[in-house]
């Protein structure tokens, strides 16, 4: 592993989360879509690169994204291109169409990864995963709970700029200076969940108190725990943060959370007695959210998808 020696622009916290956010070169990975059904009589739509491998790698995006977010379609042509299958899922709501349900996704939502996984497990002799944000509090969640017994053939797990402590991350992402990036998930959330209780109007939704919500805590606590079965928000974030389950990882993984990502609480860095020897964890000062880029163009691989695929070989 090398540090990660950022330009100047992207020592900014900010800068380095927005910057390769909005306008890093775009690309479009040669996608194959695959529709699977799930036991609820759902859907859920992967969006696939296959190169006839016997390793595959499951892409996790983090909240509101899909298979077109710019981290996610990056990382995806180099895996491709290292001659990977690749695996992008879309979770429920993320693909361009709305999915036939009531529930959408969650930060913990380990149960249609699960699905994924069941439906490629007898495709492929190894399927690594990689989970960004949301996603990779999943991935780790997953980790340290179902895989752990599973005869799932994963092998790798890998989170970038993990909220492993939901609670925690709440709370910062409903400070002052994360505002911007809290009106933005809200005015996505908070559409889509009108839209929901549009469609299921004897749902439990109260729409109002969904409209009015200003924070994630109270988004949480009249949509996603409800939805989701969970009795509150503060239920749903003990029952889906990864950081109680990491010391039970068995996988081998890899945790690169930034000292700089103002999304993440001080929780989010843990100390080692908090974590499985099968992590390798890395705190570098500077990355932001997602960020990593190694020049103002960014036009070079970035650091964090360096890390990754040395880590996968």
């Amino acid at each position: 592993m090398v540090d990660y020696k950022p330009p100047l622009l992207h020592r900014s916290a900010h800068l380095s989360t927005i910057i390769p956010n909005l306008f890093r070169p775009s690309l479009t990975p040669r996608y194959e879509r695959v529709t699977i059904p799930t036991p609820d009589q759902d859907f859920l739509d992967i969006d696939g690169i296959f190169k006839e491998s016997k390793t595959a790698v499951l892409l996790l995006h983090g909240l509101e994204g899909s298979s077109m977010s710019r981290y996610i379609s990056s990382i995806a042509m180099q895996l491709a291109q290292e001659g990977y299958d690749v695996l992008a899922m879309n979770q429920r709501g993320c693909s361009g169409r709305d999915n036939l349900k009531l529930r959408t996704y969650h930060s913990g939502n380990t149960e249609d990864v699960l699905t994924v996984l069941s439906h490629f497990a007898n495709s492929y002799e190894t399927i690594h995963i990689i989970g960004f944000s949301l996603g990779g509090n999943i991935a780790l969640r997953l980790a340290g709970t179902d895989l752990r017994t599973s005869q799932l053939p994963v092998e790798k797990i890998v989170g970038v700029s993990v909220p492993i402590d939901l609670k925690g991350c709440a709370i910062e992402l409903g400070r002052f200076r994360n505002k911007i990036y809290l009106l933005r998930f809200l005015r996505s959330l908070k559409s889509k969940a009108i839209a929901k209780a549009e469609k299921f109007p004897d749902s439990m939704i109260d729409l109002k108190k969904i409209e009015n919500a200003k924070s994630f805590f109270a988004f949480d606590e009249y949509f996603t725990a409800p939805v989701h079965g969970f009795e509150s928000a503060l239920h749903y974030y003990e029952q889906c943060s990864a950081l109680p389950v990491l010391r039970d990882v068995k996988n081998p993984a890899l945790l690169i959370n930034a000292r700089n990502d103002t999304f993440l609480s001080q929780s989010c860095y843990p100390r080692a007695e908090r974590l499985s020897n099968s992590i390798f964890y890395i705190d570098p000062d500077y990355g932001g959210h997602v960020g990593f880029a190694r020049n103002h163009r960014m036009h070079k691989q970035f650091w964090h998808e360096e890390q990754i695929l040395n880590f996968l070989k």
